[in-house]
């Protein structure tokens, strides 16, 4: 069944994302008093009135404005406007009725869609005599609210429910494994631009600004053979004492967030830096977190003509990310769109592997074979031994291996069996999590 779409939008700082984390019932979209936080699009689920629904939060709308990140943000949200069933025209009392809310009334009004009138921040008497001239824009209904406080939402309920569209149970096919993918960096590296190139519209509002990206944005992405994708963008992540303003650091949280609910994870490099230090504190989370890795050099069409200057480059990448020997690495131009079509076909290879369930007795082989190979000890010089294995999960691929002394085993036998494991199980694009446990 189709769900039905609902567009929040306003001028900036009315408290659009405070309802829309409200009405979702849950902190998705980053919420700060600085106008202009929410830029891009954001899509959440919500129960209204026992009707499942999507809800689109949009950045603040600021018709006229010259500054290319205002007019980037305005076409998200003439984009939201567009695909939504109905329009929650959200407005403010405190400051009461502006010349710009003028504007984005009838901006609304041009295309035609169902509106409510959302007058947020009705929290006081004043407030409550500022209402009556919002009924000015001449949209109708409108329902007073305290999104913070949590006031008028059960009109606010049954306004959207009386408004929606009536929905038809459609049969759905069978649907192909939806492969979360989380892309992530430092700030300014082109995360956004390749997922603009990879979706092959513009999603994100690109720009040369550092941190224009500042919540995790979802993409589903769905290909004709049925193959489909959540391509999660996120903020770049910097170094901790880089990170002052609060709304950045809650961005670098949802970032980390992102992650945990990914299967893969594409950390992309530029071509201009190659590795770095906090390139390198990304790759270990992702490796702490047992994800599926690519990495990405992105900017690659710097280096054409350079051929020496691009290998020594990539063995600097290769030697930087050592420690997670299993990522593949892949040079791409999101300007150019140089390889980029070869990222989604790899992330397949790569979420195969990450899912691959090995029988038990193909698993108990390898590690006789690194039985065979060398004998192990434990710190305090008893001598290991290794009885049995079986495969537990995947995604991450996960062998238990029962030991005599598994709370013994020092991180570099552990290392050993994990990356020989790896080698004579097939796992060379996904990483392996091991696990020690005593005999039964």
């Amino acid at each position: 069944m189709r769900k039905p779409k609902i567009a929040l939008v306003g001028r900036p700082n009315v408290g659009k994302s405070t309802l829309f984390n409200t009405l979702i019932g849950e902190r998705k979209a980053v919420v700060e008093r600085t106008p202009g936080v929410t830029r891009d699009r954001i899509y959440g689920e919500a129960d209204i009135e026992d009707q499942r629904v999507v809800l689109i939060d949009t950045g603040g709308l600021e018709p006229g404005a010259e500054d290319l990140l205002v007019r980037e943000t305005l076409k998200q949200a003439e984009a939201a406007l567009s695909e939504a069933d109905l329009v929650l025209l959200v407005v403010e009392a405190k400051t009461g009725l502006t010349p710009l809310d003028q504007e984005v009334a009838e901006r609304v009004r041009e295309k035609g869609k169902p509106v409510i009138l959302v007058v947020n921040k009705v929290e006081g008497k004043e407030d409550l005599l500022n209402v009556a001239e919002f009924y000015s824009l001449g949209i109708e209904p409108l329902v007073p609210i305290s999104a913070r406080h949590q006031k008028g939402l059960e009109e606010l309920k049954r306004l959207i429910k009386e408004m929606l569209p009536e929905t038809t149970e459609e049969e759905e096919p069978q649907a192909a494994p939806l492969v979360r993918v989380a892309i992530l960096g430092r700030p300014n590296v082109g995360k956004s631009s390749l997922l603009n190139r990879l979706v092959g519209y513009e999603r994100m509002i690109v720009s040369d600004v550092p941190g224009t990206t500042r919540d995790s944005i979802d993409t589903l992405l769905e290909l004709p053979d049925g193959r489909r994708y959540l391509l999660i963008d996120t903020a770049g992540i910097r170094r901790r004492p880089r990170i002052k303003a609060r709304v950045e650091k809650f961005s670098v949280d949802k970032a980390f967030e992102a992650l945990e609910r990914a299967e893969v994870a594409l950390l992309v490099l530029t071509a201009e830096e190659g590795i770095t230090d906090q390139d390198q504190k990304i790759l270990a989370q992702i490796e702490k977190r047992h994800k599926a890795c690519i990495i990405l050099i992105n900017k690659w069409d710097l280096l054409d003509g350079k051929r020496e200057e691009g290998n020594i480059l990539l063995e600097q990448v290769r030697y930087g990310a050592r420690f997670v020997p299993w990522a593949p690495i892949l040079t791409v131009s999101a300007r150019t769109g140089r390889r980029v079509k070869e990222i989604l076909p790899l992330v397949e290879e790569v979420y195969a592997e990450y899912s691959r369930r090995i029988p038990t007795a193909q698993v108990n082989r390898a590690l006789e074979e690194i039985k065979r190979e060398r004998v192990l000890y434990t710190p305090s010089g008893h001598r290991l031994k290794f009885y049995y294995a079986t495969q537990a999960e995947i995604r991450p691929p996960t062998v238990v291996i029962f030991s005599n002394y598994p709370d013994e085993i020092p991180k570099s036998v552990e290392r050993f069996i994990r990356n020989r494991l790896r080698s004579y199980l097939g796992f060379q694009k996904s990483p392996l999590r091991v696990i020690f446990r005593p005999r039964r």
